[in-house]
């Protein structure tokens, strides 16, 4: 099936999905693009569909008919989409549209008017309703069966974890809330039932994503049901006792997020936070309609770093944002000076239908764009070599993620699979297997990379 390039993809990772076949069974092609969170909407789509009695093809040739789960929200994206959109019509001829750019029917149907049908993010009965019609299903009760876990798309050592859907924040450069709607949140005893089947089927590292994780359980009062409480920090904790990994995405900086730290310093969860900054500037961020609270981001990081020193920290920026001035993007470079995090994403600002930022005045030339994004890439690829070139001669845990004739690809604790760093093994290592955690010494160290051998192994 076609994939997004890899450096755009933080779901890249082969699908392990059932592909045998019966005569006469139906069969469905899945085509994922986007984030982590519209990756989990096509598992639950594909579970659904393989617990009907479909079977999942890796490949157009072998499909009756092609989901394309859409991402809209940049314009680049809703051009990737339009293509792998028409490269299934072309390949395969049956296509069904789904995800966040299904949203917009007409915009997909006025380029692709031979779609089936196309319905929105989330609507996974409309898109089953769909498939219905477009292949009947004929599920033979006696084979059909499925695994507790579901239809992964991830390899099988690690999954994402949804917990919320929607946003309550109101970015002017975001259309997610009118595309996916206010936050809603799982209960917490489903999420961690959930986890604790994917455990079971030999899961080693949770994903814990929404679009504002740091808000689960906002909208439900913090409900307790069924011995589990809708919180972050409470969710965290019944996470972090089930032994495997636990990673959180998308975290906003509100205070109780430092209640979160101590449980990364008892190891209860990973030492890792993915904290969408977005700028440094209070009037950018204004702009931005975002919290004009840089000066106090400073403090909870060094607050957090005092808790937990080994916390690792993730986060994106935009620049080239309206009215962004030359004075107002060196105070960003001046905080990620003084901020030092660990992993860091920039991206040049662009509009997106329906955004109100495309209305603000003083849009900066894509020349600038384009010239900021690399001096701040400059100093946060040197912040990042320094602060893994310190990792030299030091013993880290790891996690096998892929194991090649030649070496192994690792990740630390410090690296989320697909967005961050690696750590390669290229001796010793041929009992290894994905999934596996061992301690390894690490010998070398680039810009974001590492390399080294299993630790007490001779060189």
């Amino acid at each position: 099936m076609s994939q997004n390039p890899p450096i755009l993809r933080p779901d890249r990772a082969a699908a392990k999905v059932p592909v045998d076949r019966r005569d006469d069974q139906p069969s469905i092609g899945m085509v994922s693009l986007g984030c982590p969170k519209a990756l989990v909407d096509s598992e639950r789509i594909l579970t659904r569909l393989r617990a009907e009695g479909y079977s999942i093809s890796p490949d157009y040739a072998g499909s009756d008919a092609v989901i394309v789960n859409t991402c809209g929200f940049l314009d680049s994206a809703k051009a990737e989409s339009l293509d792998a959109i028409g490269e299934a019509l072309s390949e395969n001829g049956r296509v069904i549209v789904t995800g966040c750019l299904g949203a917009n029917e007409e915009f997909i149907t006025g380029v692709h008017p031979k779609v089936l049908a196309v319905t929105g993010p989330q609507q996974y009965e409309a898109v089953l309703d769909a498939v219905h019609a477009a292949v009947p299903p004929a599920p033979d009760p006696f084979v059909d069966l499925m695994p507790p876990s579901g239809v992964k798309l991830t390899p099988r050592h690690y999954s994402y974890l949804k917990i919320s859907e929607g946003c309550n924040h109101a970015c002017r450069f975001c259309i997610i809330p009118d595309m996916r709607g206010k936050l809603v949140s799982r209960p917490a005893h489903a999420v961690v039932r959930e986890a604790e089947k994917l455990v079971e089927s030999g899961v080693k590292e949770l994903l814990v994503i929404s679009q504002d994780t740091s808000a689960y359980g906002i909208d439900t009062k913090h409900e307790d049901a069924n011995g589990h409480r809708s919180h972050i920090v409470d969710l965290a904790r019944d996470l972090g006792s089930l032994g495997a990994w636990v990673r959180l995405h998308y975290v906003y900086p509100y205070p109780h997020v430092t209640r979160l730290i101590p449980l990364m310093a008892e190891g209860q969860i990973l030492p890792y936070l993915d904290i969408p900054f977005q700028h440094a500037h209070p009037d950018t961020l204004r702009r931005m309609a975002r919290p004009a609270a840089a000066e106090r981001t400073l403090d909870r990081i060094a607050e957090w770093r005092g808790i937990c020193p080994e916390i690792t920290l993730r986060s994106t920026f935009i620049v080239g944002f309206p009215g962004e001035t030359e004075e107002e993007f060196d105070v960003l470079l001046d905080w990620l000076d003084e901020a030092q995090l660990d992993r860091v994403g920039c991206f040049q600002y662009e509009d997106v239908a329906g955004a109100r930022s495309n209305d603000l005045p003083d849009h900066v030339p894509d020349t600038i764009k384009e010239e900021r994004w690399h001096r701040f890439m400059e100093k946060a690829q040197a912040i990042s070599a320094a602060k893994l070139a310190a990792k030299v001669g030091k013993t880290v845990e790891a996690i096998v993620d892929l194991v090649e004739d030649d070496a192994v690809t690792c990740r630390t604790k410090a690296d989320a699979p697909e967005i961050d760093g690696n750590l390669f093994i290229d001796t010793g290592f041929d009992e290894l297997r994905p999934g596996d955690t061992l301690q390894v010494l690490v010998e070398e160290a680039g810009d974001y990379d590492l390399w080294g051998r299993i630790a007490d192994t001779p060189s």
